[in-house]
């Protein structure tokens, strides 16, 4: 069964596009998420979808209705900015939204499951970062919806906070809630999302799974050798400011080139072997330039730190 589809969406903003005849369909109990840079139109597609904003061109359906026919019981959302009143504790605000169903889920137990327990009767303004965005997770679960939107869920969240919410869009997954998430953290994307689609410049540039991006779009292996040599005998490399790059190299032939680098009497400070990875799928696919591996790193923060992207 298909949970959410959009067909030949538009939407624009005054003289901007912001979506593009976009298309999607996502089968109930997928896990799907959406990635793009800030201003790719992610929380414009996410609104569309809801319902929140109407495109000027296209359709979407949300269970195979009009997103503004379905019972709102069945849809959850957390935008990706969302500012609560500040007097209200964690367990009066999930409660709030409780009371706004028939059927709502028990407000501590939807609190213990994003692991707001030790500050459920802790004012909002007085809750961390992390806190703060996992209650707003709580307040999109205790309806129980089928079809859950989250907007950059785990932004703000400590390592720790972040596995629990990972934990939890899994197990919602498993028992048949259908997930659209926006982020811009690639191992989220790599842990959690059955397919991913990657919005740029408000188009689709490409779906499919995080292993299929990697294959189509990810590269090749290569082999960084930090040395002042210009070249090998018999190998093809790349000159760059850190060294030599050579393309296509496996972990088994990296045994054969120090021993070619030996042969040829080269000296070398360091080796560096660089995998094709779901990052270098996305920057080619929304057409910014990867940080090659022989480029040096910006000295305030490393590749594992810089997240993939950013808002819509």
């Amino acid at each position: 069964m298909t949970a959410i589809a959009a067909e030949n969406l538009r939407k624009t903003y005054g003289d901007a596009e912001a979506l593009s005849d976009v298309s999607l369909s996502v089968d109930a109990g997928e896990v799907f998420a959406l990635v793009g840079p800030n201003g790719a139109g992610k929380t414009t597609l996410v609104r569309c979808l809801t319902g929140t904003t109407t495109p000027d061109d296209g359709e979407t359906t949300l269970l195979g209705e009009p997103p503004r026919s379905l019972p709102k019981g069945r849809i959850g959302l957390l935008p990706q900015d969302y500012g609560p009143p500040d007097r209200l504790t964690a367990r009066e605000l999930v409660a709030y939204y409780a009371g706004l169903y028939d059927d709502a889920r028990d407000v501590d137990a939807v609190l213990g499951d994003v692991g707001v327990t030790d500050s459920t009767e802790t004012r909002y303004a007085d809750l961390s970062g992390g806190e703060k965005r996992r209650t707003l997770v709580a307040t999109a679960l205790v309806n129980d919806p089928d079809v859950l939107f989250l907007d950059e869920p785990t932004t703000g969240i400590d390592p720790a906070g972040r596995r629990a919410v990972h934990a939890l869009i899994e197990d919602l997954a498993a028992a048949g809630t259908t997930v659209f998430l926006t982020t811009h953290y690639m191992d989220e994307v790599e842990r959690l999302a059955d397919r991913v689609g990657v919005l740029a410049g408000g188009e689709l540039a490409a779906v499919d799974t995080p292993g299929g991006l990697v294959a189509d779009h990810g590269g090749d292996p290569r082999l960084l050798v930090d040395t002042d040599a210009a070249s090998i005998p018999g190998y093809d490399a790349e000159q760059t400011d850190r060294g030599l790059v050579f393309r296509d190299v496996t972990p088994g032939d990296i045994g054969e080139m120090i021993e070619a680098l030996a042969a040829a009497g080269i000296e070398y400070d360091a080796l560096s072997w660089q995998e094709a990875d779901l990052e270098t799928a996305y920057l080619a696919l929304t057409g910014q330039t990867p940080r090659s591996v022989g480029e040096r790193s910006s000295p305030d923060r490393s590749p594992a730190e810089s997240p993939a992207g950013g808002g819509a």
